[in-house]
């Protein structure tokens, strides 16, 4: 379907129209107003201005806003509006019908209050009988956004009675309407369930196009009232046609001829002068990686090559969105602006500092006016792409001066039509906008300013994009009271000015020299010498030569266009001086200067010297001469320092003692064993885990001519890492070889083969992590307390020892048996020197959810640190395996710290218990308590755990017995069992002070004395008997048993002297052994 697009001035109402022309059907289309409930002090001129704004308008591009109209105005215009795109508002009115009766669809793309897209309220006179009565919208059919207010409207009848709920399109949205018929036809609730939206009747034939929006009278999208998205020519389409269409034939996107721009919920073939295109939409502002170009007066949308322009938010847009003028509070917001998306605008509440909302704030001077718009915008100049509204100014600025540099008004919102408003200001006396050459859009409206002058000369309709905008001056300073200095200056043309002097014309009537105009340009006369292109005067480049006899320095820009040159010619170019080595396309540029002071090019090195003289030959030769000599003394003298230098330092050291000086650091030398194992001792049996610098194995230790098998895990280092890797590996062996504790991992020896390996006791239940999670539902609170003592005395050994562990957390805590559990993972641990006491890292993977916020922000560890993954390790615990901020990422996990945020108290624990916790998470590290006072804190609940930690069934829980078969089968699945010792039991066989009872560690062992045949080996009831019901000494229970078993079997009784482990106290573990059970 053919369309037309035509725009013209219509002289009833003075505005632009933008008239779509069909075959059968065509639309009117108009701005909106953004004003909300701010009127003009006249009343008549409010009425004026809306009816010159709907008059004949079909679709309004914005909101509708009617305000402040008396009971007897003629609003019969209003019935030609059929579309509102924004919000209508309906408000402090006293007429008593409302004639909208065509309106079928308000859009809602804004919302007054950001919440209602049709707002009627206090629409009728306090001290009188005139108000709104009746709401003429009976072709209302539908809301797209918003709900709906009504409320005090003291004579409104029947609007509590229409069906809003088939009207509004969001089901969620409840219309808030106060009780006070309209007749309207419902086009929703009544269809059939088959119809996608509206219908126009109540069968399935009679459903609506699923485009259309407020009904239809057809099927077809041709049929609809109103769009859902787009109109297309009278179509309702999902997309405008798009500027390039996809070719299935030849694969290519090729261009479309029937594509258009989107304008609002419009396809137009051409966009609004006073918007800009970007891909295929009209749009108010460009995106912050695009800027605004003008190309044969279409403005477009063109991404930046470099930094782009800087484009600020104006009032009642984005940030300023709630902001009504210009204030001291964000006037700053406007410093190095070149386009202002949106408004500026000057109250009184913001130049004299009154604001009744917010509170006062300062008023805005004239020297901040200065700094922001002024000096900012001098040289790149702004453009505010909606309205300037003057309603307030500083009593000491006589002129808008500040505003000198402003090129262009936009338009594209208006303030009651007007794009340029100065109002009621006494003290300005000029305009003085010196700079603007342009108004795209809406009205200029200067009145009751008592002392201005110079508005009469401007030509205002020369800066009008349109041929509906219009001048509305009065009220102003009378003309003929203007005295000789308040006229224009005579070099101005008849254009105008804006102000005093040459430099506030709007054109000149001679020359212009930048902004200023002249009579004449200097092109034979003055320090600077011009040429004119067309009227203006523009310099001539410095190295023309400044010509002294009547003629003609210059006669276009550039070097190149002199008449004689200041210095010397290079080929057309006028040069201060002739190349010199200068960098050419293919190699250096030489040239020299002839008696005419004409550069010339020179040959050297072989090549001809044409015109060279001899004194230039002789002049190069002397020159590289002189250079050889200079380096050669260079070198000369290198060498004799050098030399100096050593005779010196060798006088030095034969003079010096050769003994360093003593500084004792009063630390006991470190006298720990490290065991060198051969790697023919070792056998691997299977991979326990592996990383990214090495891999664990389970395997079996066979001392060199003995035949026990000691059950150990093998920590080899990858072939592929590095020297600085294999340094690492030797420093974690240097420090668990440092290392001897109950509840530390102990290092049995090191191989050094091609591929270093650290050999370690074999844990055989795995980490702590995976065994509370396996068996959470068999471990009580006693356990639980135990681990914590266990964990704590580990850590404060190391405190002991100065050595900070850096990793702790629940998956570096190996569990021996269920009472027994020792912290490992010594790889990042750090041994502090006696003068240290914290440790700075370098880079690398860190464990940040069980790190402090210290050690996350600067890398700084020290044994404070580690208390603070002592508390994470503790929640892990109290949790039964949880992830500790889990869902969070790992990158936010400072910012959530800083705020305050902690891990939650476990469903477990008690307040007391937490708030150990909570002082391990301490900001400040000296508050956080010692692993001492921890181990202190959970002895003493270790005693009564029933009362710190409550678990449902914690009498009836029972782990499994460490001393069945499972125990063995687990520490080597693919061995006999013949031969097994542990490897405790095999370096300290005089463990527990009981005297030896099969082996010393360089004795032969006797595999007998270790069979599972034992009868009393699997006997859990020789502990439970009454034999064992009170504490024995060593003294007397070693003999007992010593003829029964063997001393791995004895060793194993001992290591594990309780069959429920929840009666075990962890406070009196470290102590000499009193007894097997303790009280």
């Amino acid at each position: 379907m053919a369309v037309f697009c035509i725009t013209f001035y219509s002289p009833l109402n003075g505005k632009v129209l933008i008239l779509f022309v069909f075959m059968w059907q065509w639309r009117l289309l108009c701005a909106g107003t953004e004003n909300k409930l701010s009127t003009l002090s006249d009343l008549e001129q409010q009425y004026r201005t809306l009816r010159k704004y709907y008059e004949n308008c079909e679709v309004v591009m914005g909101n509708l806003e009617i305000t402040s109209i008396d009971r007897s105005r003629d609003l019969s215009f209003l019935r030609s509006i059929r579309e509102v795109t924004g919000y209508v508002l309906v408000a402090l009115n006293q007429f008593d019908y409302l004639p909208l009766e065509n309106l079928r669809i308000i859009r809602g793309t804004k919302m007054y209050e950001d919440r209602y897209a049709l707002a009627i309220f206090l629409n009728y006179r306090r001290d009188g009988n005139f108000g709104l009565r009746q709401l003429g919208l009976k072709n209302l059919t539908e809301i797209l956004q918003g709900g709906v207010y009504v409320d005090q409207n003291k004579f409104l009848c029947h609007a509590d009675t229409i069906h809003w709920q088939d009207i509004v399109k969001n089901a969620r949205v409840s219309p808030l309407v106060v009780p006070t018929n309209s007749s309207v036809t419902l086009t929703k609730t009544v269809c059939a369930e088959q119809c996608d939206g509206r219908c126009f009747g109540p069968w399935v034939s009679n459903c609506c196009h699923r485009e259309c929006a407020g009904g239809c009278s057809g099927p077809k999208d041709t049929d609809c009232f109103a769009c859902t998205n787009f109109n297309d020519s009278g179509a309702c389409v999902t997309q405008c046609p798009q500027p390039h269409v996809y070719n299935p034939t030849t694969f290519q996107l090729e261009s479309n001829p029937r594509a258009k721009y989107t304008y609002g919920a419009f396809c137009v073939k051409k966009c609004p002068h006073n918007f800009v295109v970007d891909h295929s939409s009209c749009v108010r502002a460009c995106p912050s990686n695009k800027m605004e170009v003008e190309n044969d007066r279409i403005k477009m949308c063109i991404a930046c090559t470099d930094i782009c322009p800087k484009a600020c938010d104006g009032i009642g847009t984005a940030s300023l969105q709630s902001a009504q003028t210009v204030d001291s509070s964000n006037i700053d917001k406007f410093t190095n602006c070149t386009k202002i998306n949106g408004n500026l605008v000057f109250l009184i509440t913001g130049i004299k500092g009154i604001c009744c909302v917010s509170g006062n704030t300062s008023p805005i001077l004239a020297v901040m006016l200065l700094a922001v718009f002024l000096l900012k915008w001098y040289v790149i100049g702004c453009v505010p792409v909606g309205f300037l509204n003057i309603q307030s100014w500083p009593e000491n600025m006589t002129d808008l001066s500040v505003f000198s540099n402003l090129a262009t008004i936009g338009g594209r919102a208006l303030y009651s039509g007007i794009s340029l408003l100065v109002l009621k200001q006494r003290w300005i006396s000029s305009l003085q906008l010196q700079s603007l050459n342009e108004i795209s859009a809406g009205n200029v409206y200067i009145t009751n300013n008592s002392q201005l002058c110079y508005y009469n000369t401007v030509n205002w309709t020369g800066l009008f994009r349109a041929n509906n905008q219009k001048v509305l001056i009065r009220n102003n300073r009378d003309p003929k009271e203007s005295t000789e200095r308040m006229v224009c200056d005579p070099l101005c043309s008849d254009s105008g000015c804006w102000g005093p002097g040459p430099d506030q014309c709007l054109a000149c009537r001679y020359f212009s020299r930048g902004r200023i105009c002249v009579d004449t340009c200097n092109l034979y006369e003055g320090e600077v010498r011009e040429y004119a292109n067309g009227s203006v005067c523009v310099e001539c480049d410095s190295q023309c030569e400044r010509a002294d006899d009547y003629s003609l320095t210059c006669h276009s820009p550039g070097p190149d266009h002199c008449v004689k040159c200041l210095h010397f010619k290079d080929g057309p170019n006028c040069v201060e001086k002739c190349p010199d080595g200068l960098q050419g396309a293919i190699s250096f540029i030489f040239k020299y200067a002839e008696a005419n002071n004409e550069c010339h090019p020179l040959y050297m090195w072989g090549f001809v010297c044409g015109g060279c003289g001899t004194p230039l030959i002789a002049a190069g030769v002397i020159g590289g001469l002189f250079v050889v000599v200079i380096v050669a003394l260079s070198v000369a003298v290198s060498v004799r320092r050098k030399s100096i230098k050593k005779k010196r330092a060798l006088r030095r050291f034969l003079e010096t003692e050769l003994v360093e000086p003593l500084t004792p650091s009063g630390t006991a030398p470190n006298q720990a064993q490290l065991r060198i194992l051969k790697e023919t001792e070792l056998k691997r049996v299977k991979i326990l885990g592996s990383g990214a610098f090495g891999t664990v194995y389970k395997g079996i230790w066979v001392p060199e001519g003995e035949t026990v098998k000691i059950p150990v895990a093998i920590k080899i280092l990858n072939e592929a890492t590095g020297p600085k890797a294999n340094v690492e590996f030797m420093d974690e062996a240097l420090i668990m070889a440092s290392m001897e504790h109950p509840h530390l991992v102990r290092l049995l020896g090191v191989c050094l083969s091609p591929t270093i390996q650290l050999v370690t006791q074999l844990m055989p239940h795995g980490c702590l992590l995976d065994y509370v999670h396996e068996h959470k539902d068999n471990i009580g609170s006693q356990l639980l307390l135990n681990w914590c003592v266990q964990i704590a005395k580990g850590m404060m050994y190391l405190e002991e020892r100065r050595l900070v562990h850096r990793d702790l957390a629940a998956r570096n805590v190996l569990v021996k048996s269920p009472n027994h559990i020792k912290i490992t993972d010594f790889g990042l641990a750090r041994l502090l020197d006696v003068n240290e006491k914290e440790y700075n890292a370098d880079g690398g993977k860190m464990p940040i959810k069980w790190m402090a916020l210290e050690c996350i922000h600067y890398r700084k560890f020290t044994h404070q640190s580690d208390v603070w993954s002592y508390g994470v390790t503790i929640w892990e615990l109290m949790t039964f395996g949880g992830k500790p901020y889990d869902g969070i990422p790992t990158r936010d996990i400072p910012d959530l710290l800083e705020k305050g945020e902690r891990l939650p108290q476990p469903p477990i624990c008690t307040i007391d218990v937490y708030m150990v916790m909570v002082k391990c998470w301490m900001i400040d590290a000296d508050s956080r308590p010692k692993f001492k006072e921890l181990a202190a804190e959970f002895c003493r609940m270790a005693r009564d755990p029933q009362r710190y930690l409550v678990i449902q069934g914690d009498d009836r829980m029972k782990l499994p017995s460490p001393n069945d078969s499972k125990f063995f089968q687990s520490l080597l699945d693919e061995e006999e069992l013949e031969d097994l010792m542990d490897a405790e039991e095999y370096l300290v066989p005089h463990a527990f002070n009981i005297p030896p009872l099969a082996y010393t560690p360089r004795t032969r062992v006797d595999s007998n004395r270790v069979r599972l045949s034992s009868p009393l080996f699997f006997s859990p009831l020789l502990l439970s008997s009454p034999l064992f019901s009170s504490p024995l000494p060593t003294s007397l229970l070693s003999p007992l048993l010593s003829p029964l078993l063997s001393s791995s079997l004895l060793l194993s009784l001992l290591a594990y002297p309780h069959i429920n482990s929840n009666r075990v106290n962890p406070c009196t573990q470290n102590a000499p052994l009193r007894g097997l059970i303790q009280p």
